[in-house]
C-alpha cells in the first residue's frame, strides 16, 4: 500500500533558466546537474555535473553544494554548507538556473484561500507564490520578477504605486542599474500572462506621470 498516496510534500518549482515553469515534488533526494544521471538535468555548461542536491527529511529540505565549479546561492549568498530550507526560499544554481522552494503546508488549493479573496478576479496567494485568474490558475508559474511585481501591486490593490517604488521592491539591491524600459518590458510580460486568461480585463494600469496600480474588480457581480 503507497502510505505516500495523500501526503503533502515541499514543493521545488522553477523560475528563470531553461527549465521555467517545471516543478518536482520533494519526496526524496533531488540530485541537481547536467548530466542524464540527475533527478533535475540543467542543460548548460556552466553547471558541473554534479552541482548540488536536495535532501529530504523528517523535519525538512536542506540544500548543499556539490563542490560546484560555479557555486550554488541561496537567496542571492554563495552556499558554504548544508543549509535548511525554509517556504519562499531561492535557490540558484550557478546563478544559471532559479527555483523557488515551497514548503508543503504553504501549498494549498484555491478553495483554501480566504472568501474575500476567492471573490476577486485575481487571486494570488502570496505564501505559495501561486496565481489564479478567474479560478483558473497560470500553469506554468510567473517568473520571480514577474512574481515580485504582482505580489506589490497585489497588496496595494487600487493604490497607485511610483515606479521607483516597484523597481525597488521587484529588483532589491541590483535595482540600481535597472532602466526603466525594463520594468515596461516586465509590466509588458506580466500583462501578457493574466490577459491570455481574462484578456476582458486590464488588471495592470498605468497612471501617467505617477506610477502603476492594480484593478482587481469582483469575478460577478455583488
Amino acid at each position: 500500500m503507497d502510505t505516500n498516496h495523500n501526503k503533502e510534500f515541499p514543493l521545488l518549482i522553477a523560475q528563470a533558466g531553461p527549465l521555467e515553469g517545471q516543478r518536482w515534488k520533494i519526496k526524496t533526494d533531488l540530485l541537481m546537474g547536467r548530466v542524464s544521471d540527475c533527478d533535475i538535468i540543467i542543460p548548460l555548461r556552466q553547471v558541473s555535473r554534479h552541482h548540488a542536491r536536495i535532501r529530504s527529511g523528517s523535519t525538512g529540505a536542506v540544500v548543499e553544494d556539490l563542490n560546484s565549479k560555479n557555486g550554488t546561492y541561496l537567496n542571492g549568498r554563495l552556499l558554504q554548507e548544508p543549509t535548511p530550507l525554509t517556504d519562499g526560499d531561492e535557490v540558484q544554481i550557478s546563478l544559471a538556473q532559479h527555483f523557488i522552494y515551497l514548503s508543503s503546508d504553504a501549498t494549498m488549493p484555491l478553495e483554501g484561500l480566504p472568501l474575500e479573496i476567492q471573490k476577486k478576479r485575481l487571486q494570488v496567494d502570496v505564501a505559495a507564490r501561486r496565481v489564479w485568474v478567474l479560478d483558473r490558475e497560470i500553469d506554468p508559474p510567473l517568473s520571480a520578477s514577474q512574481f515580485n511585481l504582482l505580489q506589490e501591486l497585489y497588496e496595494k490593490s487600487g493604490e497607485v504605486i511610483s515606479r521607483s517604488e516597484i523597481i525597488t521592491t521587484v529588483w532589491g539591491r541590483a535595482a540600481e542599474g535597472v532602466t526603466e524600459q525594463a520594468l515596461d518590458a516586465l509590466v509588458r510580460r506580466l500583462r501578457d500572462r493574466l490577459t491570455e486568461i481574462d484578456p476582458e480585463t486590464e488588471y495592470i494600469v498605468t497612471v501617467r506621470g505617477h506610477g502603476l496600480r492594480l484593478d482587481n474588480p469582483p469575478s460577478t457581480p455583488f
